[in-house]
């Protein structure tokens, strides 16, 4: 019945509120540009796209793929887990690119390879954390592909955990933000990418162990390029992809992410006023709060004639964020429900808010059925969903890029000028371009964990244990198995723990009390033994006597008209009597 009310409680809000128009919205704010060739500004709560350069492009993304490598690792393997490094980790890669110094035969354990790979962007230790992770570099980019995928990429596509230039190995800004919202949803990573330093262990070049930073200089405090409220990031560079950074901070009761690709020595400045601009002129609104078109939805009312109080157990999602001009409010957005939830929905899930603001999209959340969903307040899972099914929101604001090849082509015809080191010095990662045999790997290598990495990457990444429970009544997600159990019920159990704790009682009394008897008949037979003894009898001679004084006894009721001589015996002993 719950279900059936859920459903109409959709569908009437879908044919009265469908879609809730704004009037004289403020405009969004624009009066920003950046140099470099793609850009993107997103709310990291919100997945909202606040600003977009090329947005769809795809440029090659150095260094920064190795994000992706770090939440993949991470997800997968264990911190503690030891790293070895063999020859095909260290020596494929370009000669003078960022490294740690590892030699083959050297461990670390994947904490210390995570720092080593995100502070110093060791290209050898990103080979060694995808070898053991998935067997060889090979099977490390399949599950790259699944998960971009499932983080809602549509644009890219990659070839190596380190970033090296290949034609394969390609993203854009819109997909490198969705990588980064979901690496910094990540307490792991975070604590690692945020790092100011840290201290790796003995190798075989560097016996003492050495000391990495990071490169990302918007972190340093003694930098010029510092920025407050800076989280973390990644910065790469190679000649083809020019320089491209990642950077996520937190000010304001905000969190954005940035991304620069094919940068021009301006990636710091383009990423600073990108994010002055995001910062001072936008506000990310939590919907659970603001927006009170649905709370109404606790009301009582009827539905088609029927009762429909049960409708208090809906509540809005909790810590899922809308992204509004400072001078704009939430009314000034058009919310529309959806009752048909993508498999990334929470299972309490019964419907489906999405708001857009002048066409752009900038947050979803979920109707949520309390009882059942109370713990389900999950932003993740909508930010995720948000990032994804956005996209063609985005696409049609922004504009949609050209193909592939187009767009590798430009960027390879725009690498001839030979753009150098924002700093004029030896840029981050170096010759960190190499060719196809530099991406070999150990085919056959031994994978870390227990299942085939791929078959677990070509299975459908958003394939979920929530397949089994399908969608039902035209869409209505199953809540979950609710047994209504009446109060009788444990009225009866009540009862029946009470007469069992009874009953045991009685039954504990009534064996300690034949334990008692029986020690007692115990005592008195060893004591009768004993005073037959010492008057020199034994027990069967006086049991024979027992049985004559029976039988004399019968005699006596057989023939009442004689009367016996009384005879004194061993029985008529008055000590023997008193004693007994």
């Amino acid at each position: 019945m719950k279900r059936i009310l859920t459903l109409l409680l959709c569908i009437v809000l879908i044919t009265g509120t469908q879609v809730t128009p704004a009037y004289a919205a403020p405009e969004w704010p624009s009066n920003v540009s950046v140099e470099a060739e793609g850009a993107v500004l997103m709310d990291a709560r919100s997945g909202a796209v606040i600003y977009g350069k090329n947005l769809h492009s795809v440029y090659y993304p150095a260094s920064i793929t190795k994000i992706l490598t770090a939440l993949i690792v991470i997800e997968h393997c264990n911190l503690d887990d030891i790293v070895t490094f063999s020859h095909d980790a260290i020596y494929n890669v370009e000669q003078g690119s960022s490294s740690a110094g590892m030699d083959v035969g050297d461990k670390m354990t994947v904490r210390d390879c995570l720092y080593a790979m995100l502070l110093k962007s060791a290209n050898e230790v990103a080979n060694a954390l995808a070898e053991h992770t998935a067997g060889s570099v090979q099977n490390f980019a399949v599950l790259m592909n699944a998960k971009a995928k499932e983080l809602g990429c549509q644009e890219s596509h990659f070839n190596n955990p380190s970033g090296l230039n290949d034609p394969q190995h390609y993203t854009s800004a819109y997909d490198m933000a969705l990588i980064a919202q979901a690496a910094f949803q990540n307490e792991t990573f975070v604590t690692i990418d945020s790092s100011l330093y840290y201290d790796l262990p003995p190798t075989r070049h560097n016996p003492d162990g050495f000391r990495v930073y990071p490169g990302h200089r918007m972190l340093k405090k003694n930098a010029p390029q510092y920025y407050p409220g800076v989280i973390g990031g990644k910065t790469g560079y190679t000649m083809l992809a020019g320089n491209t950074l990642v950077t996520c901070a937190e000010k304001n009761g905000m969190k954005l992410i940035t991304v620069i690709l094919n940068g021009h020595q301006t990636h710091y400045s383009d990423t600073k006023a990108l994010l002055d601009f995001g910062f001072s002129n936008f506000q990310s609104v939590n919907i659970a709060d603001a927006d009170g078109t649905y709370s109404s939805v606790s009301n009582d009312m009827t539905i088609a004639g029927l009762p429909a109080a049960d409708l208090s157990v809906l509540h809005m999602q909790k810590d899922c964020y809308v992204t509004l001009p400072k001078t704009a409010d939430i009314s000034d957005a058009q919310s529309a429900i959806s009752y048909e939830l993508p498999e990334s929905a929470p299972p309490a899930a019964v419907a489906r808010i999405t708001y857009q603001y002048n066409d752009r999209q900038i947050g979803a959340s979920y109707l949520l059925h309390k009882v059942a969903g109370e713990d389900s307040d999950a932003a993740v899972s909508v930010q995720a969903d948000d990032a994804a099914a956005g996209g063609q929101a985005v696409r049609v604001a922004e504009g949609a890029g050209t193909g592939a090849q187009a767009d590798l082509a430009g960027v390879n015809a725009g690498a001839a000028s030979g753009e150098s080191g924002a700093d004029g010095s030896t840029p981050e990662n170096g010759a960190e371009y190499g060719t196809d045999a530099a991406l070999s790997g150990a085919v056959d290598g031994e994978s870390s964990f227990n299942q085939d990495p791929l078959a677990l990457a070509q299975a459908d990444p958003l394939a979920s244990s929530e397949s089994a429970e399908k969608k039902t009544l035209s869409g209505v997600r199953k809540p979950g198995i609710h047994l209504n159990i009446p109060p009788a019920f444990w009225i009866i159990v009540g009862v029946a723990a009470v007469a069992a704790i009874i009953g045991s009682g009685l039954l504990t009394a009534k064996y300690r009390i034949e334990k008692r008897e029986e020690e007692e008949r115990s005592e008195r037979y060893e004591r009768r033994k004993q005073r037959l003894q010492d008057i020199g009898m034994t027990t069967s001679e006086f049991d024979m006597m027992l049985q004559q004084k029976r039988s004399d006894s019968a005699l006596k009721q057989t023939k009442p008209h004689k009367r016996p001589k009384k005879h004194k015996s061993f029985l008529d002993n008055k000590n023997f009597r008193d004693h007994e």
